[in-house]
Order: C-alpha cells, then structure tokens, then sequence
C-alpha cells in the first residue's frame, strides 16, 4: 500500500513553517517506509492526520494492531514520549516504541471514528474525561518535563508588551486581573504529571478499556491547569442550558469536586489558561479577547 501524504496536512506545515514544513512533509513516505521495515509492521489502512501529524494504522508481526505516529520534534510535542512512558497506559493510549530522535511513537490502535465527542450525554462525556483526567494526574512528573511554573512566569513576563496590542478596555482588564491570579500561584505551580490538551476529541473509545486518552503536551504542574478544555469544549451544551454562567461553573464545580482539587487554586490556574490564550492571541495578531474565553473568565473569577 502505498503512503500517501493527505493536502491538508501539507498546507498545515507550510502555514506554520513555510518551506521547512513542506519539506518535512514531503520526507514522510520515505521515514514512514523507515519504521515500517525497522519495527516489522505493514499498513493497515488509510492514513489520519492532525495539525501536525500523520498516524498510519498498522499491523505488528505478531498481529497486534497499531498506529504509528509521525511528527517532527518540537517544543510541543517533546515530551509525549516520557509522557505515556511515565503513565504506561493507565488512562492513557498505550506506547509500544517510539524514536524520541524524530519524534516517532508506536501505539496501541484505538477507536479513531469515536470520541468523546459523540457521547450525546455532555455531563456522562465530562465524567469519563474528569475520571481519565484524575488517574493522569495522580502521577508525579518524572525528571525532564516542562515545568508549569516556568511557563507561568514566561505568560507574566509576556502581560505588559500584550496589553499595549488590546485597544478595548474590558480585555486590558482581564487580562491584568488574568495576571494577577498567575501571579499568586507562579512560585507554587505542583509536580503531577499534567495532559495540557485534554479535551473531548483528545479521548477515544478503546479495546483494552472504554476511553483512553491521546496526543498529550505533557508537563509537570497543578491539576487545575488542565481543567481549561473541558470548560471551553461542547460549548453549544453550555449555550444550550439557557445560563452560561452557570453552565460553566456546573463543569468547573463537578470536575474540582470529583478531582478532589482545591477550588480557589482550580479557579486561579483557569484563569491562567485564559491569560495563556490572550498572549497567544496577540502574538497572532489578534487585537481583542475571544468572547467564550472572557465568558469562562467571568464566571471562573467567581470561585478565585
């Protein structure tokens, strides 16, 4: 079966590494082919594609089913491999080999047509992912992992430059009291072993258990860092209960009560995430807050 290279994933590279991405891009049968024959597996199937990159289904020699992930090494995605090594499949897609040199990972072939995001039931898809999301965590970070209070001292090293790119008065303010709320926290940032991306589509239906997780940014931190996605995701369940506010707060109380994480610490690292989203924002050129984050943000605050 022949590799072939989906368009999209291409234009993905080039927009966000011009001709270094396309170049990347076009290596990718010939390092595909590579781990192919290295590891013993044949193609099973059409390939996937995220932002970054490209999973291949496979087969191992001794008939096992996989999914070999292809992506070039970055800041981002460095620590995946230690990552799922340090959580050896418990809540987590399981890793079978990886090549931490270019970034590719072997892993155990779970259900990639089914998400989270299909569960029609929002509170039973947040309880799963709320579930997954404690078992993560009771971790400790091992050694090498980014560290939650560098990256919070970076965002607060980044508000004042920031602040000068929003002309409106609402987002200048939140993103200072955004601040504010990290600045409390940055010199006790914690030491789990956090997802940073665990969101709806980021849990896929499994054989060896029922949900597991993927494509992680692992770092060493406070649980309530990683609460943001699930606040943030299925949004049109939030609109839909009539009173946003509240929506909001129903997940951010049921996910701190079931983590059994301090409320006020939760509220403070969420409100990071949405500092963490405005200077990001701005480094794209944007001049104003999203309205869903500033919603969050409003209610969130209620809990700090």
């Amino acid at each position: 079966m022949r590799i072939t290279v989906p368009a999209a994933l291409t234009e993905s590279h080039v927009k966000y590494d011009g001709e270094a991405g396309r170049a990347w891009s076009a290596g990718l049968p010939a390092l595909a082919e590579r781990y192919l024959e290295a590891w013993g597996l044949r193609l099973d199937g059409e390939p996937r594609h995220g932002v970054v990159s490209l999973v291949l289904p496979v087969v191992r020699a001794d008939g096992t089913k996989a999914a070999l992930k292809l992506q070039p090494v970055t800041d981002e995605n460095a620590t995946e491999e230690p990552g799922l090594r340090a959580w050896a499949g418990d809540g987590s897609v399981l890793l079978l080999d990886s090549d931490p040199a270019t970034g590719t990972l072997l892993l155990e072939r779970l259900e990639a047509d089914r998400s989270l995001s299909s569960l029609p039931d929002d509170m039973e898809a947040l309880g799963i992912l709320t579930d997954l999301l404690a078992r993560l965590v009771a971790h400790p970070a091992p050694e090498g992992m980014r560290r939650l209070g560098d990256i919070a001292q970076a965002m607060l090293d980044g508000v004042d430059q920031a602040l000068k790119s929003l002309p409106r008065e609402r987002d200048r303010r939140w993103t200072s009291w955004c601040a504010a709320a990290v600045a409390e926290l940055v010199h006790e940032p914690g030491d789990r072993l956090l997802h940073w991306d665990l969101h709806y589509d980021n849990v896929l239906a499994a054989g060896r258990e029922p949900w597991l997780s993927i494509d992680p940014k692992p770092l060493a931190g406070d649980p309530g860092f990683d609460l943001w996605p699930a606040l943030h995701n299925r949004w049109d369940a939030v609109v839909a209960t009539g009173d946003v506010t509240r929506g909001v707060l129903r997940r951010f109380d049921f996910m701190t009560d079931r983590l059994g994480v301090d409320r006020r610490r939760a509220a403070g690292w969420t409100l990071g995430r949405v500092l963490q989203n405005a200077l990001w924002d701005v480094e794209d050129g944007e001049s104003r807050l999203k309205e869903i984050d500033l919603t969050i943000a409003e209610a969130v605050r209620r809990r700090a």
